[in-house]
């Protein structure tokens, strides 16, 4: 029998609560009986967390909250309870359940995670005795079909059993046998290696039933006992060293996977048979010739229709959710994942299903029907989503087909009891994204084996070298980045926060020179080596803490400023400010104490005027960037990322397909004409409820402090602010806390220098401003005057081979040139374009030169040899290409002869070309003849049973020529 779901229908009557119904009484149990506050999904794609490839849990928004680190202004630290249902994919990393999904009927790629949250407000009695309500009133479950766990405590750790927790459960009314401790691996929960940590406790539920014990089931991987509910008690914080101290704020952070609870509330016993799946199970079997869905699995399911139903339902779920919020196809990273889900979901459709290509596509209307109401962005992405499916999947079958091609042709090249080798392997798996599984499949059909060794040391390249990249997210200075109980030691002795108001505290003097102000300061703290001091000596790097800067620390998307400080009547003694940092309030300023440095010393901060004007220069010029780029490409156009250093700036955007050359001038123009107008720039701080009503306001995906600081170009924010305002509409306002230029004039010029997509549907551009940009229209006139100059000599008619090589290779340096070399990317792609042509031309000059040398050639070997069955030779040409032709030309107008001709080179080298006549094969085979006379030169050689080539050493030649003709006289 089913369960109840709060206005659902209850245990016992006609109809089982629907999902929808299930999850709307979970949030309102939390929202109106307990006083939560309900917060929507985050999106799936990670906010400020590198580490991660999805958000994996619900607790992953609230991360600064339990490190500490959030800002004090912001909204996420005024929550103090909260409830959501958050979207989450777990498919890469540490939770890897990719091959999993589809082999049994509870693994998934994409799930829904019900949770409370509890910061520093109640801790496990209501935490408990709110999940035991929620179940056994709202729910109906039959109390004795719970079981409960708790830590039972870990002696090597000095852990004791968390008895506080166990007589809560017993209070509520839980038998003593349904109470269970557990160890370490069980019931103790840890965010990471370091960080918040602690006991938790899980509700268990038996799908058997009927008065039975079930205790000796309990988190014994028993299909019929099964977690449904996680409560985490955070009160400790391993530390680098891996001891465990107190957290000075307890939290609860509690995780219910939705679909394991559906299964429970609507009487089954397998994920897939709830109403989160069977509608799009049956839209599967609707779109394929396969039987349809049974449930089966391992040797029950034969043909692996019934995992292949699961995987395409669970995948294509996962890829609307991914795709919706941002995360598309891609080559690294999560993106890389999502495209190996989409192309297994594929290949199943393809292969197992035997389903018509765009089947997946055809699923998204149903996936929105069961997942919309509850994540309304899904429904207004739909389309998009069906698109990048449709375009992915016809890219991947196309890949196939190349594969399989690549393979063959491999095959054919390689020398007997050989293994195939591991970097074409590793090219079709990188490159094309062809399944390893696959590759080997093909290969076992052809009796060879992957060269595995090899394969895995390219493996283990690959991963050095993305672990070595800045994008792997290694953790910051330890002199930088507060822990959690410094943080709270800080607040406890009540040392302000950083009043870092005097960065903004800059103004145009004379000759449109920027002033920036003075600022002298107080050491409030010093921080070293994870610990707070009030003295660091000379020589040692720190953290220091002062009670106001105006230094800008690293934040939205804008690097750090730099320079240094000095103590007041200590003129010559300076401490340089190498980065500085954000942490729950407190400005870090990384510095090399030169002299002991001491709690109370009074400084005078200098920043590098130079360094925070380029970065002022570069921010404004990204706001102009943002407001050209939506202008010429449309409203829908959102930013994805940006990030501002003193160089360069780089801006990630939505984009439905490639910039061309002339939205890309158009974009640069309108950029133009607002350093033209020399907007005055207006900046000022705001409630951050009054700005959201700005219609037009531009700002990305991340918490705001409040009041939050608006940025306006050309209209002043008061205007902006009026309720029939349209003024954001019209010019760039947004959301920002960077340093600006105070008048758009002082950018000078702004050069696109390269523009490439991401991933389907992100595109990053990167530009340059002031002196770069009109350093890189400079070299890029230069590089078209060099591309002209080619593209005249080629118009004239060269009659000679190696002058026309020459071009060729001039052609191909000049692409390299251009495709590395900072310069406007409009042009960039503009002058690609011609040397491609020209390349192409190229090419097919050499190729009809050498056309017409060989026909000479060999019109003088068929005189001389006139229609014999085989033609040895050897013969003068400048190339492998000219000797090949001249051997094609002979059996074309001799197709009864086979022709073996070697040609010494100035060198010493002796090149090698041959082709057997059709009617010899398959006795005679060309690769096998090449073969032995390029061995007799103490060379090598390779090809198919009608051509090959080879090349060998001048010293063996004479003999080379000898077994060339007694091979052939065996053979025919």
């Amino acid at each position: 029998r089913c369960r109840g779901a709060g206005a659902a229908p209850r245990r016992g009557g006609a109809t089982c609560p629907s999902a929808g119904q299930i999850r709307a009484a979970f949030l309102r149990f939390f929202e109106e009986r307990h006083g939560h506050r309900r917060l929507p999904s985050a999106p799936v794609r990670p906010r400020g967390d590198p580490r991660l490839l999805f958000v994996n849990a619900g607790m992953n928004q609230f991360k600064p909250i339990f490190l500490g680190t959030v800002h004090p202004r912001s909204e996420l630290a005024q929550h103090r309870r909260v409830v959501n249902s958050q979207k989450c994919v777990r498919a890469g990393g540490k939770h890897n359940d990719l091959e999993d999904v589809g082999r049994d009927t509870y693994h998934h790629t994409f799930f829904e995670m019900l949770g409370n949250w509890s910061f520093g407000d109640y801790f496990k009695e209501e935490a408990c005795s709110m999940a035991w309500e929620l179940l056994t009133e709202v729910y109906e479950i039959p109390r004795d079909r719970l079981y409960v766990t708790y830590f039972g405590g870990d002696p090597s750790l000095g852990l004791s059993a968390d008895e506080e927790c166990r007589d809560v459960w017993l209070r509520l009314g839980v038998p003593a046998s349904h109470v269970l401790p557990f160890s370490l691996k069980d019931n103790f929960w840890e965010m990471g290696d370091t960080g918040p940590c602690g006991p938790c406790t899980e509700i268990h539920y038996d799908h058997v039933g009927g008065g039975r014990n079930a205790a000796a089931l309990v988190n014994q991987g028993s299909p019929d006992v099964v977690e449904i509910w996680n409560l985490v008690f955070m009160q400790y914080s391993r530390e680098v060293e891996g001891n465990l101290l107190p957290l000075p704020q307890h939290h609860v952070d509690t995780g219910m996977g939705l679909e394991r609870l559906v299964t429970v509330l609507q009487n089954k016993r397998s994920n897939y048979d709830t109403d989160l799946f069977t509608p799009i199970l049956d839209a599967i079997h609707k779109g394929c010739r396969a039987p349809r869905y049974q449930g089966l699995v391992g040797n029950a399911d034969v043909g692996h229709v019934n995992m292949a139903y699961r995987v395409v339902a669970d995948h294509v779920r996962t890829l609307c959710v991914c795709i919706t919020d941002g995360i598309y196809p891609g080559f690294s990273g999560a993106e890389l994942v999502l495209r190996r889900i989409l192309r297994r979901a594929v290949r199943f459709c393809s292969e197992v299903l035997q389903a018509p290509p765009g089947l997946l596509a055809s699923l998204v209307p149903t996936v929105v029907e069961v997942l919309g109401d509850a994540y309304p962005e899904l429904t207004r992405n739909a389309n998009q989503i069906k698109d990048i499916i449709n375009e992915n999947e016809a890219a991947f079958l196309s890949s196939l087909e190349r594969g399989r091609r690549i393979i063959e042709r491999t095959v054919q090249q390689m020398e007997p009891s050989t293994n195939f080798p591991a970097e074409v392997a590793w090219s079709l798996y990188g490159s094309l994204g062809f399944p390893l599984d696959l590759i080997d499949l093909m290969l076992e059909e052809k009796g060879i084996s992957l060269d595995s060794a090899a394969f895995n040391e390219l493996v283990l390249e690959d991963a050095k070298r993305k672990a070595g990249s800045p994008q792997a997210g290694e953790p910051g200075s330890t002199n930088t980045h507060l822990d959690v109980h410094s943080l709270a030691r800080l607040q406890g002795s009540r040392v302000p926060a950083t009043d870092d108001s005097p960065k903004y505290a800059y103004a145009l003097g004379q000759h449109g020179h920027y002033e920036f102000s003075p600022c002298q300061a107080t050491v409030l703290m010093l921080y070293r080596d994870q610990c707070l001091q009030k003295e660091v000596g000379a020589g040692q790097r720190c953290g220091v803490i002062l009670d106001r800067t105006n230094f800008y620390a690293q934040q939205g998307g804008q690097d750090s400023d730099q320079g240094y400080m000095i103590r007041l009547g200590q003129q010559d003694v300076l401490f340089p400010v190498e980065s500085v940092h954000l942490c729950g309030g407190y400005v870090i300023h990384e510095v090399t104490a030169v002299e002991t440095l001491r709690a109370g010393d009074q400084v005078q901060l200098f920043v590098d005027e130079a360094r925070r004007l380029a970065c002022m220069t570069n921010h404004t010029a990204t706001h102009l960037l943002n407001f050209a780029l939506r202008r010429v490409l449309g409203d829908s156009t959102e930013q994805r990322g940006s990030h501002v250093t003193p160089e360069r700036l780089r801006f990630d955007f939505d984009t439905k397909g490639h910039v061309t050359v002339e939205q890309l001038q158009q974009v640069e123009q309108v950029v133009q004409d607002l350093i033209q107008k020399n907007e005055v720039v207006h900046m000022a701080e705001v409630p951050l409820t009054l700005a959201r009503r700005v219609e037009g306001l531009r700002a990305v995906d991340e918490g705001y402090p409040d009041p939050v600081r608006i940025v306006s170009l050309g209209v002043p924010v008061e205007n902006v602010l009026t309720c029939d305002s349209k003024a954001a509409m019209q010019t760039s306002v947004e959301l920002c806390c960077g340093t600006h230029l105070l008048q758009t004039g002082s950018v000078e010029d702004l050069a696109i220098i390269s523009e490439r997509q991401l991933v389907k549907g992100i595109s990053r551009v990167i530009a340059v401003t002031g002196g770069r940009a009109k350093e890189a229209r400079e070299v890029g006139q230069c590089l078209a005057m060099e591309v002209d100059s080619v593209s005249l000599r080629m118009k004239q008619r060269v009659t000679s081979i190696p002058e026309m090589q020459n071009l060729s290779k001039e052609v191909g340096h000049l692409t390299k040139v251009v495709a590395s070399t900072a310069m406007p990317q409009w042009q960039r792609k503009e002058l690609q374009t011609i040397l491609k042509a020209l390349q192409r031309t190229a090419n097919t000059a050499v190729k009809k030169l050498e056309l017409q040398q060989a026909e000479k050639v060999a019109q003088i070997l068929l005189a001389k040899y006139c229609n014999q069955p085989v033609i040895i030779d050897t013969i003068p040409v400048d190339s492998l290409s000219i000797l090949m032709k001249v051997v094609n030309q002979l059996c074309d107008k001799s197709p009864g002869t086979s022709v073996l001709l070697l040609s010494p080179q100035p060198s010493g080298e002796v090149l090698c070309a041959c082709q057997v006549s059709k009617s010899c094969l398959p006795g005679f085979s060309a690769a096998d003849w090449a073969v032995a006379v390029c061995t007799q030169m103490e060379g090598r050689a390779g090809g198919s049973p009608i051509v090959a080539k080879g090349s060998g050493n001048a010293k063996g030649m004479q003999g080379a020529l000898t077994t060339a003709l007694e091979f052939a006289q065996s053979k025919l």
